[in-house]
């Protein structure tokens, strides 16, 4: 399964960053993307089991993209922190922005259902080295989307059956994928 980050500071500095302890930072989620950060809790953890859409899992292993120095935005990590310690795994941050083959290789070595929180424009190609094609799932993810999930069900050793689901969790969010 694939998220982008959430909700992001806006270009026009209409919504700031918030870091959690409440002080403007522009390399954090804003304060719409640290509720999405929360509801993504019982998204993906439902307290009865029960998960909204049948082809969701609760994760064994959850992948978010490191920051670096140069790139230093902790949205990907933040929102699937909340969901972490429900669950207590720790976050996998051994990637970053441009390791989307590593990611994959890595994601693919894992025994259990897998979540990736990652930078939008990333996306696609992990999904393309998933499904062994550029043809399968969109090329491009929106910027204006954080409400979206892919996932990904392994049909066979090299075969995948792509999904895209309708997060639904916050006001606003859109009820059709991209």
């Amino acid at each position: 399964m694939i998220i982008r980050h959430a909700e992001k500071p806006a270009d026009d500095h209409s919504m700031h960053g918030v870091s959690e302890n409440g002080e403007h930072d522009p390399d954090e989620l804003s304060v719409r993307g640290w509720q999405r950060s929360g509801a993504l809790v019982r998204f993906f953890a439902p307290r009865d089991g029960l998960f909204s859409k049948s082809e969701l899992a609760v994760p064994s292993v959850i992948f978010a993209c490191a920051a670096t120095s140069e790139i230093k935005s902790l949205r990907s990590q933040h929102t699937v922190l909340a969901l972490s310690a429900y669950l207590n795994r720790a976050l996998n941050l051994r990637h970053t922005k441009g390791q989307e083959q590593a990611l994959v290789e890595d994601a693919l070595a894992v025994d259990g259902a897998v979540l990736i929180s990652w930078e939008h424009k990333g996306i696609p190609e992990i999904a393309n080295r998933l499904l062994g094609n550029d043809t399968t799932s969109p090329q491009k993810w929106p910027d204006s989307r954080f409400d979206v999930v892919w996932v990904f069900d392994r049909q066979s050793r090299s075969e995948w059956h792509f999904t895209q689901l309708a997060q639904m969790l916050l006001p606003g969010d859109l009820d059709y994928t991209i």
